[in-house]
């Protein structure tokens, strides 16, 4: 992806958050924090990709409250994949809006 295009693009610098409500077959959804989310007892998961490739996943941690696992993201195969470094969490973003992503997750086990 272009400088010049990440500049202006709304994936960078948003807070993304998993809105489970709306989840397809397709990949789990999420809306932009300012957008109206709804409230939930469950904790929501929340993603920023920054334009220099790096990744901030927040995840529940033992007591609930968000913990954050750093990353780095890069495109492959058309879509834009993030990892995070601690955990073997792969993220997929395979349909985006400005106001919607659609992700699919993966969890890496241990080697075999």
């Amino acid at each position: 992806m272009s400088a010049k295009r990440a500049a202006r693009d709304r994936l960078f610098g948003t807070r993304w958050v998993h809105v489970f409500e709306e989840d397809t077959a397709e990949g789990a959804v999420y809306r932009a924090e300012d957008d109206a989310i709804p409230l939930a007892r469950r904790p929501r998961e929340r993603l920023e990709l920054g334009r220099d490739g790096s990744a901030h996943l927040f995840v529940p941690g033992p007591d609930d409250r968000l913990v954050e696992q750093p990353g780095t993201w890069h495109e492959e195969g058309g879509a834009l994949v993030v990892h995070a470094r601690e955990g073997g969490v792969v993220l997929r973003i395979v349909d985006r809006s400005p106001a919607r992503l659609v992700v699919q997750a993966h969890r890496r086990g241990p080697p075999r």
